[in-house]
Parts: structure tokens; sequence; C-alpha cells
């Protein structure tokens, strides 16, 4: 994923209202668009550099939106919830259909020939991505987590309780009990973690119903995402699972 210009580099100042965002550059405090509803634990740093977006559309209330955050250590700390479904569709729309031309991290994603965003799976809910073979009815689903918590070495998610998230995982354990299979991919926005776990110390119920998905099959994918002042873009690296 490009970004449309390079993103400019300011100051952190505060998060507030949950999405405000107060930035210094060049003298002046800007107010940025903050996409994330979650609690930003360990990403939340004030006084840490800070990258963030323009726009040109004349419509948006604001003209500024947060993209990323400097971590104490120096890494780099996505925090726009909207890209990692953006870094997976064009990864997918990349490699569906490619078979066997694909190797390593994306090749099971390439023996699928159809890709369909915001599939929807009942009234209420839609999944990320549903991957599928010509003349299968068997699906393949996919539903992305934004990761920006980071605790000594080891990315967490999530950082707030998710309703929502567990209530993804209990669909998708449905949907493997008819047939289908099912994966959990965790984009990992920063690149200064060795291992993935759940963060069983904020939602001890999300961590249960995950270990209990991965027992029954959901393929779980703890992908770091690269991020630079250009460009946001799933790499082939999966951190080892800690469950």
């Amino acid at each position: 994923m490009k970004f449309s210009q390079k993103l400019q580099e300011g100051i952190f100042l505060k998060r507030y209202k949950r999405f405000f965002a107060d930035i210094e550059f060049q003298g002046h405090t800007l107010v940025a668009h903050l996409p994330n509803t979650g609690s930003m634990k360990s990403a939340n740093n004030p006084g840490q550099h800070c990258l963030f977006s323009t726009s040109d559309n004349p419509e948006r209330k604001l003209k500024y939106t947060l993209e990323m955050i400097k971590s104490p250590a120096g890494a780099w700390v996505g925090v726009n919830t909207a890209t990692p479904n953006v870094v997976m569709r064009e990864t997918l729309q990349k490699v569906i259909g490619q078979g066997k031309a694909v190797q390593g991290t994306f090749a099971n994603w390439a023996q699928f020939d159809e890709v369909k965003p915001e599939f929807k799976i009942s009234a209420e809910t839609r999944l990320d991505f549903m991957l599928k073979k010509k003349g299968s009815d068997k699906m393949h689903f996919i539903e992305v987590k934004n990761v920006t918590l980071g605790e000594e070495g080891v990315a967490k998610f999530p950082d707030a309780v998710t309703e929502r998230g567990q209530k993804h995982l209990r669909e998708l354990m449905d949907l493997m009990e008819q047939g289908h299979t099912a994966e959990l991919v965790f984009t990992i926005q920063r690149n200064d973690c060795g291992t993935f776990s759940p963060a069983d110390d904020i939602d001890s119920e999300y961590g249960k119903l995950l270990r209990e998905a991965h027992q029954k099959g959901l393929t779980i994918s703890p992908i770091i995402v690269e991020l630079s002042p250009l460009e946001a873009n799933l790499s082939e690296t999966v951190l080892p699972l800690k469950l």
C-alpha cells in the first residue's frame, strides 16, 4: 500500500475524544484524525515522533490522519486500523490464482481462485475475506485483526476487551464445524516483537476462545506489516505463536 504522498513527520502530543490527536508540526499544533478504536496501550506515547498523512478532500472535517507513532525504543507503530485490511486485500489480489508459482508465507492463499472482501455470513456479520477454489462449495474465511500492543518483545491482542472479537471467534468455529476452513491474520504493525500471544491480562475470554478455536483447526497467522513513510506492506515474516 503506497501512500498518496510521503508521510510528514511531527511530534505526537496527545490523543483525546478517542478519534482525535494533536501533532506538533513546524511550530504549529495540528488536529488529526486517529482511526483507532482500541486503547493504544504501548503505542500512546506523547512526545514521540509520529508520521501523518494529508488529504486534499474538501469534504473531510480533518485534513490530517495520524498513521504511525514511534515507540520509546525506536520502532514505528502503525495506529491506523484501516491499514491492515488494505495491505491484506492488495496481497490477496496479487497472489490469488497463482498456485505453485507462489512460495513461502502466501502460498496457501495462492491455491484459491477467488477472493471476496467483506463477505456476509449472516444478517449481522461480515468477515473480512472469503477465498474459494473453482468448482468447490467449501470456503476459506479470513478475519484480520490489527495489532499495535507490544510488551517485552511480545506482540499481543487485544489491547482492550473486545466482545466483537469474541463473537468473530465463535462464528469462525461455527463455520469450521460446517466443513469450511478459517484463518485469523494478526497484522502486527511494529517490527520490534519476536513472538505473538493473546493478551490474557486484558481479555481472558478472548484468549480462551482463541485457544479453543486453534484446537478446532483455526489457522492463526501473526504477520509483520512493514512500515515506512512511503508505504505499508504485508511482509512474509510470521511470528512464532505462544498460546
